[in-house]
This record gives structure tokens, sequence and C-alpha cells, in this order.
């Protein structure tokens, strides 16, 4: 089922300008969705976009403070990636929601609410966050690339460009064939944590207890700094974009009963995804408590460090090139996914249309731009302060894109009788306040480290 052929959404009121191209106008709607089939057929229809948006909870800029959190406090810190993960599951069915009922992506609506200044404002915001979230993506795979093969980091970071190329052949053959791939990357991820569990034998004990949330995380201030990295890192801006306009992809009828149904199998499909991001970030922290805290090396939050201690401690080298091959598939899944969402944010905001692969290559080059001048004058560890900044500014950038997405949900004019209910409202609201709150705290912090 093909835009053509199939009827356009019911516009809605409440918008300043009226809904105009279509979003990801070469996907839009090419998915099939079968019609009278049972449950998981319709599932599978629907399945795909919850993983790609799945891995952005999953990339190398989380890594660093699973790490730290598990090698420096053990299983305590659990309790703060599932919170983390349950806050993005609900922050991520608002955004769904919003493509499948108005038609537009986050980006487009935000262009068709606000007035032009502000809309072009948060353009330039979100595309610094992009390129920022892009980049740690860029280091991470380089990262994984000097682990695995010896490549030096700044071939590395310069080989990380070819992936634009996959992204064109793929979305080429079909969008579901784009999502395969990243579903696949995903599988490896997860099979190389589960691989490393049982080689690092956690205490699975210390791992239910620390599923629930101890006063001591309030009360010790180093275990709260990192709770809040973890939390701070967890939602990216980039993702609530993303979401909104791949759920578009799928051909769905134009009355409120498809509409309904598809909210209900694209909440399904996000929810299984991100519980399986939970599982990989979860796995990263129960990794660094079982091998690094267990053993005394509490100070491990590097992720070469990592590579290079996991070895001795397991007993064998296998521990350490999965780790690595995970890093290289999450990264190298983040940076398509992050792509995806650059070209997404510009046509929304802007209105206009650059051929995929121009757009995705000046994506690629605001990303590798930084990390190479980085990469050639100060090497790993100027990378490494690079990976830093980049989650700085998706903090800073993160509430440019909650608040609004909460706001346009919650707005009946704007929604109809899909508007968020009382309850999800006053949760939205209260997740974003927190969410919006804990970054600032972050960015506090992070700023007193620099100067002092």
């Amino acid at each position: 089922m093909n835009a053509a052929s199939t009827p356009p959404i019911e516009e809605l009121s409440g918008w300043r300008r009226p809904r105009r191209s279509p979003s990801l106008p070469e996907s839009h709607r090419s998915v099939r969705v079968p019609t009278g089939a049972g449950f998981w057929r319709k599932a599978l229809a629907f399945a795909g976009p919850g993983y790609m948006v799945a891995v952005g909870y999953m990339d190398p800029g989380n890594w660093a403070t699973d790490l730290a959190g598990g090698a420096r406090f053990g299983y305590t810190l659990v309790s703060v990636v599932l919170l983390s993960n349950l806050m993005a599951i609900l922050l991520q069915s608002l955004a769904l929601k919003l493509g499948i009922v108005t038609g537009r992506d986050l980006a487009q609506a935000c262009r068709d609410h606000y007035s032009r200044p502000v809309s072009f404002a948060l353009w330039v915001l979100c595309e610094i966050a992009i390129a920022a979230c892009d980049l740690a993506e860029v280091i991470g795979s380089a990262i994984a690339l000097n682990l695995l093969f010896g490549i030096p980091l700044l071939w590395g970071v310069c080989l990380t460009a070819v992936d634009v190329l996959a992204i064109l052949l793929l979305q080429h053959r079909g969008f579901r064939y784009l999502e395969a791939f990243v579903v696949v990357l995903v599988a490896t991820i997860a099979a190389c944590f589960a691989v490393e569990l049982l080689l690092a034998r956690p205490d699975f004990g210390g791992v239910a207890r620390g599923l629930v949330p101890t006063t001591e995380i309030l009360r010790n201030p180093a275990m709260l700094y990192i709770a809040i990295s973890i939390l701070g890192a967890t939602v990216m801006p980039h993702n609530l974009y993303l979401h909104s306009s791949i759920v578009q992809t799928r051909g769905i009828g134009p009355d409120s009963a498809a509409k309904r149904e598809a909210i209900r199998f694209a909440t399904f499909d996000s929810t299984v995804a991100l519980l399986f991001a939970f599982f990989i970030n979860a796995a990263i922290l129960v990794l660094a408590a079982a091998t690094f805290h267990t053993s005394g090396n509490r100070s491990v939050a590097d992720i070469g460090d990592a590579y290079h201690l996991l070895t001795p401690l397991l007993g064998t080298t296998v521990g350490s090139v999965l780790f690595a091959v995970a890093l290289l598939a999450s990264g190298q899944n983040s940076t398509i996914t992050g792509t995806l969402a650059g070209q997404i944010v510009m046509e929304g905001f802007l209105d206009i249309r650059l051929p995929p692969w121009l757009r995705r290559m000046i994506t690629r080059l605001i990303a590798i731009i930084p990390a190479v001048i980085v990469t050639a004058l100060y090497g790993e560890r100027g990378t490494a302060s690079l990976l830093i900044l980049s989650q700085v500014i998706l903090s800073l950038q993160l509430s440019f894109a909650v608040v609004p997405l909460v706001q346009f949900t919650s707005d009946r004019r704007k929604m109809g009788g899909f508007v968020n209910r009382p309850w999800v409202m006053g949760a939205a609201w209260l997740v974003t306040a927190a969410i919006v709150g804990l970054n600032l705290w972050l960015l506090v912090g992070v700023a007193r480290e620099w100067l002092a």
C-alpha cells in the first residue's frame, strides 16, 4: 500500500498552519498492514519502528554511565536503569501517537504550531543535538574498530562515513529492509551481552535487589550524580522526532478505529523494543558490577579500560572481543537512526527537500569533522572528553523536544478524541519536569567539574 492509494489522514483543527507534505515521503505508508488478520500478524506488520528507536537507548553515549555505575556501586543502580526505561516508554508512546493521529512528525508539528522565528530556533537546537548524538556514535564505532582490528582512531572515525551508503541501499530496497538490518544489530548486541553475563556469573540475587530503589541513592552524593547521569542520558531528543515519523510508514486507514488500532500495535512494538534496551543497559551495568566492582577495580568508567580488563578478569579473550563487537554494532546502529532523524528534522522544520544522500552526508560530516580534529590533536583522551561534551549538549536540548510533545498530545484541538487522558497528562508532565530538572542538575555538575 502506498501514499497514492491511501486516503489522507483527517486534518484536525488547532494548528497555525495546515499539514503539507508527509514525513519521509519516500517511505510514507509504504509498509502494507493486512486487514482481517490475527493479533500476531498485525503485530508483525507494525514491528520495527520501536527497535529503531530503542537503538538510541543503548548507544555508546550510555555505556560510560552504565560502566561507572556498576563498577563503583555494584548492582544498586539497576533500579535507575529500569526507571529511565519506564520514562522512555511513556514518552515514546506519546511520540508515536502524535504521528499516527495528526499525520505530522514532531518537527512538522512544531513548525505548524509555533511562529517562524521560534520554529527556526527549535530547528537549530535540534540540529546541534543530532550532531552531538551522531558524534557519540562516530566515536563509539571508531573505538570499537580500534579495539577489534587495531585501526587508528582517526581512520576509524573516517570509516564511519561508509554507513551512509548502507542506509541509502537498504531504504531504496524498502523501509522493512532498513528495519530488519537494525533488528539484526540489536539482536547481535543482546547476544554478546548474554554470553558476557554467562561468563561473568553475576549475583542474580543482588541484581534482583538492585531492581528495588533505595534511599542510599539519594543519601550518597557520588551515587546520586551517576544515577542522574544515567537518567539524563537515557531519553534522547532525536528519538522523539524519529518515532513520530517512522510510525507513518505503515499504510493505515484514515478513520478513528484504524488509528486506534495502529496506536495499540505501535505501542506494543515500542514497549517490547524498549524492554530489550533495558536488558542491554542493565547488562552493561551488571557486567561492570560482577567483574570490576567485585574485583576491586571500582574506578573503571572508560570503554577502553573496560575492554582491556575483561580478559584477565573473565579468564578468556572472548569477553573482551564480544564487548567490542557489541560496541561496534551499537555505534553503527545508532549512526543509522541518527542520520535518518537528521533528514526528518530538516525536512520537518524547514519543509525543504534535499536528495537523501546529500542530507545524510551533511549530517555525517557535521559529526565527523570535529571528531577528526580532536582525534588528530589529542588522541583517545580527547575523544573521551568529546563523548562527555556530546551528552551535555543532548541534555541541554532535551526539554525543547519533550515539552512540545507533551503540550501537543495534551491539546484536544490537535488530537481530538486521542488527547491524553488526565492521568497520562499528569504522568507525562511529571516525567518531563523530572527529566528537565535532572538534566539541568547534571549540566551544573559537569560545568563545576570543568571549572574546578
